[in-house]
């Protein structure tokens, strides 16, 4: 499942980065687009351009021809001047003919004047508009750079992204690849579980048979159907409902303890601030209310600590053997009392509370804000009050001993289970309401003249109680609600076909006390007993043997001698068990020879010295052997002849039933082990069934999901074959519009290049002229 949500993460951020490249695509596309409008409307402009420079050197070629003409015109009119001057001044018509010249070569002085005025005019005009066209073409230039750039930068992006792409679909084949191993050993192990599944099914409907026919065989009558039969059956016990019981009382109690934390802060600090504001003590006496009211705030650990001792004992009352129920739970009332003492005794300060703040919204600093927050306050006590004495009514009807029969408790008790919850809901938001105002409160005491700074601290302490009081009351609302199921719940110890009452819960624990110490009384190992003869016997010889010291002296002493003899025969022992331990190994390397010389084939006459007896034992007696259930008795026989008595009958008695005891104590250990490896089988194969069912439901969650993962693998291949396809679409487009731009650029600078050189040399003919 890890590896299937950390696929899931990986998909949403792949679409995420996939919507931020569409939308980078997007704005590329518009600026690519805007960038063509710009750079056609720039070649248009650049045409008409064009176009007005070749209407000006057109104009200039033709002025320029005009003055070549008319220096010549009047070159000449010089010359005929100087002519008709040489020749005759006298003659009227040559006068004439000079005044007519003179007007004349006046008149082209004067055009001559207005073309060198109007090619003046052309040229500057010329020369504005290459230094503009020039620096259009620098900044068109640097828009080009810059475009490039973000080309550049974008196509190293989505080269980037395609390689992570590429990587991330990498990755995820291996994920699902493994993913599929991992379903195919899956597969494997649910099969094997069905086939455990079908094993256990069947052993467990043979059992059911046997126990539906030994029931239908043995059972003598069914009390099922009798109320009265069935409120004395034994309840069967819910562990699993005990452990949840007990931890969420210890969640409860580390919320209550958070509660009583925190209104022991609000009170102590009340107290301080009561003594502070709206008189100091340490200057001027404060009012008999004010007073009244810290000497009541000063117990308030007396009634908030047994709230959290008395859950502190609940907690400790629930065990994992016991049964919890609310007719069991007797450490409930003395939680129901205490919780009763701290609600009457917040019924006894409000009255001083209110009042207090009464006696602040009297002094003359306190304003018209301030005044209605007090107001607004005591409004909030008020209902914390009302709160506080509901949860009590609802606590107290919880801890109420229940002697209902049927399912009427089970109902009121969801009842108020429900109303609680809704009750503790008000709280925190009376709490939540409480700590608001009180927040705004002390921001408009902030700015009073006469703070001091001991009731700032004061008030910063007693917003952090009230904080962490609604987060306290917050927090047990949201725990209760959660597990109101499981409180508004029957605890399942009620017995078949009755309901449990206090009496049966009573007698229940008192009868489950005294089974399991009945078990273990008979549990314990017994000390080892003496036979009744023998005990006879040892009674009859110490009462028949003198107590007197010298005589248990000198039974000491023959005791004494005795075990000095008994040693000394245990060394005698010892030394034959060696000798014949060394006997033996000759006889065992004697027999290996005859083996060998017999598989040789050698004759054994040689060896006959060897195999005679040994003439220590010659003479010894064979001893006899007697065989019964228990085992092999070896018996030596004696010298006398009475070997047997009573004494060796009742030690062979003593051994029989030794064996015999020590035989069914092994038994009755083989027999318990049996039973307790039935049980932990029978659990086995519960767990086992479990499992396979969350197999089942795994597995198919996770074919589920390989379907999904397979879909989302194909759907991103194909996007981004797509998005792939579109950017070198995009791409060759770009270089495509930038080679054309580079060659239309090229083109210009070549002209712009040859217009510079044909107005330099226009210009220098002006000025040779």
């Amino acid at each position: 499942m890890a590896n299937v949500t950390d696929l899931q993460s990986k998909y949403s951020k792949l679409a995420q980065e996939y919507s931020k490249l569409r939308a980078q695509n997007q704005v590329l596309k518009k600026a690519v687009v805007d960038e063509q409008t710009a750079s056609c409307s720039l070649k248009d402009e650049l045409k008409q351009k064009e176009q007005s420079l070749r209407k000006v050197e057109q104009e200039m070629d033709s002025l320029s021809f005009r003055n070549q003409q008319l220096t010549k015109r009047v070159e000449l009119l010089q010359e005929e001047l100087l002519l008709s001057e040489s020749k005759s001044k006298k003659s009227k018509v040559s006068l004439e003919a000079q005044s007519v010249f003179d007007e004349d070569l006046q008149k082209k002085i004067q055009e001559n004047e207005r073309l060198h005025i109007q090619f003046y005019e052309a040229d500057e005009q010329y020369r504005r508009q290459e230094a503009q066209l020039g620096a259009r073409l620098g900044q068109l230039e640097k828009e080009s750079e810059q475009h490039q750039a973000v080309v550049d930068a974008l196509n190293r992006k989505y080269t980037d992204a395609i390689e992570k792409l590429q990587n991330e679909k990498a990755r995820l084949e291996v994920k699902a690849q493994t993913l599929e191993r991992e379903a195919k050993d899956c597969r494997i192990r649910t099969e094997e579980c069905q086939q455990q599944l079908r094993k256990y099914q069947s052993e467990v409907t043979s059992q059911l048979k046997h126990s539906s026919s030994v029931i239908q065989e043995k059972v003598p009558f069914n009390d099922t159907q009798l109320s009265d039969y069935n409120s004395l059956n034994v309840p069967l016990h819910n562990r699993r409902h005990q452990l949840k019981a007990r931890d969420m009382a210890a969640q409860a109690l580390g919320f209550v303890q958070n509660l009583v934390s925190a209104l022991l802060n609000f009170h102590s600090y009340m107290e301080q601030r009561v003594h502070i504001y709206p008189l100091d003590s340490s200057i001027e006496a404060i009012s008999p209310v004010n007073l009244k009211f810290s000497q009541y705030l000063h117990e308030n650990a007396s009634y908030l600590r047994p709230l959290e001792e008395h859950l502190l004992q609940l907690h400790h009352s629930i065990t994992e053997d016991g049964i919890t129920a609310l007719e069991t739970l007797a450490k409930l009332q003395d939680f129901s009392r205490s919780f009763s003492s701290y609600s009457s005794f917040l019924q006894k300060i409000l009255p001083y509370q209110l009042q207090s703040l009464e006696e602040e919204c009297e002094v003359s600093l306190c304003t018209t804000a301030l005044a209605s927050k007090n107001r607004q306050l005591q409004k909030d006590m008020k209902k914390l009050t009302t709160v506080f004495q509901k949860l009590k009514s609802y606590v107290a009807l919880l801890a109420l001993p229940s002697v209902c029969s049927d399912a009427m408790c089970q109902s009121s008790a969801n009842a108020v289970f429900t109303q609680m919850s809704a009750c503790l809901h008000s709280l925190h938001d009376a709490a939540t309401e409480l700590s608001q105002h009180y927040s705004q409160k002390a921001s408009l005491e902030q700015d009073l003249p006469t703070v001091t700074q001991k009731f700032r601290t004061t008030n910063e302490c007693l917003l952090s109680s009230l904080a962490s009081l609604t987060n306290s009351c917050g927090k047990m609302a949201t725990f209760f609600s959660n597990n109101l199921d499981f409180l508004a719940s029957c605890p399942g110890y009620s017995p078949r076909g009755g309901f449990l009452n206090p009496r049966q819960a009573d007698s229940m624990m008192e009868n489950k006390r005294r089974a399991a110490t009945y078990m273990s009384t008979i549990r314990k190992v017994r000390s080892e007993s003496v036979a009744y003869r023998e005990a006879l016997a040892n009674r009859h010889v110490l009462t028949s043997s003198t107590e007197s010291r010298e005589g248990l002296m000198q039974q000491v002493a023959q005791s004494q001698e005795k075990i000095s003899r008994l040693e000394q025969e245990k060394e005698h022992w010892l030394l034959e068990a060696q000798l014949g331990q060394v006997r033996l190994q000759k006889e065992i390397q004697r027999i290996a020879q005859l083996e060998a010389q017999i598989t040789t084939g050698c004759p054994a006459e040689s060896h006959s010295a060897t195999d005679d007896p040994d003439p220590m034992c010659a003479d010894a007696p064979e001893p006899d052997q007697d065989t019964s259930v228990i085992g092999m008795l070896t018996v030596t026989p004696c010298s006398e002849s009475v070997c047997i008595h009573a004494a060796d009958q009742e030690s062979r008695e003593h051994l029989i039933k030794h064996h015999y005891m020590s035989r069914v104590s092994e038994l009755t250990t083989q027999l318990q082990m049996c039973d307790s490896k039935a049980v932990h089988f029978h659990a086995e194969c519960r767990a086992v069934a479990k499992r396979l069912a969350m197999a089942e439901k795994c597995r198919e969650t996770l074919t589920e999901e390989l379907k999904l993962a397979h879909q989302n693998i194909t759907r991103l291949q194909d996007e981004l074959s797509t998005t792939k396809r579109s950017y070198e679409d995009q791409l060759s487009m770009m270089s495509d519009h930038l080679c054309s731009m580079n060659d239309t650029l090229s083109k210009q600078r070549d002209e712009i290049d040859t217009l510079k050189l044909a107005s330099k040399g226009n210009s220098k003919k002006n000025k040779s002229r």
